[in-house]
């Protein structure tokens, strides 16, 4: 019989993509004064990978990602994604977002992203919210899934989650001596 265990705590990752790249401080003290400080920002990504959101926020458009120094428990990532809908909204114009902001988590052995539509491979998390397993990590690095987004399975965006990874370990070890 399998016992229940407390899950260890995650890192919080937040993908904000955008047009304006003006608009990134403003988001991100956001972020920060909800989150608190941050622990790795990335470079800039190119989001060339869709055309889907051009209709909506123009283009090109441009990807950041930020991690956060405080690990979280993972049951709050509906409570997250709220907000982060929230802060798409306040940054809304003439009802079309100009951010989207995409928050998810990093654990040892898998990146998880927060999504309110349900598909297949989401996992209902409460709040009209679902988790979507995004990448998993084996054999030493993350390996999209089928349905992991293309921007994603990108080598750089790889390269930068492996890295969040590293720090995420570290974090957990100084967390649990």
């Amino acid at each position: 019989m399998s016992q229940p265990q407390r899950p260890e705590p995650a890192k919080l990752v937040i993908g904000v993509f955008l047009k304006d790249k003006s608009l990134i401080a403003l988001v991100a003290k956001d972020l920060s004064e909800a989150f608190g400080p941050m622990d790795m920002i990335s470079h800039w990504f190119s989001f060339d990978f869709t055309t889907y959101y051009e209709r909506e926020m123009g283009a090109p458009l441009f990807r950041r990602m930020f991690v956060f120094e405080s690990l979280i428990e993972q049951h709050a990532l509906p409570e997250i994604k709220i907000f982060t809908n929230q802060l798409e909204l306040t940054y809304s114009k003439n009802n079309k977002r100009t951010v989207n902001v995409d928050p998810g988590y990093m654990l040892r052995e898998r990146f998880v992203l927060a999504s309110g539509k349900n598909f297949s491979h989401r996992i209902y998390i409460g709040k009209r919210i679902y988790a979507d397993l995004t990448l998993i990590y084996t054999k030493g690095r993350f390996r999209a899934l089928p349905w992991t987004y293309p921007d994603y399975r990108d080598e750089d965006m790889l390269a930068y989650l492996e890295k969040i990874r590293g720090k995420y370990v570290a974090d957990i070890k100084n967390t649990y001596r």
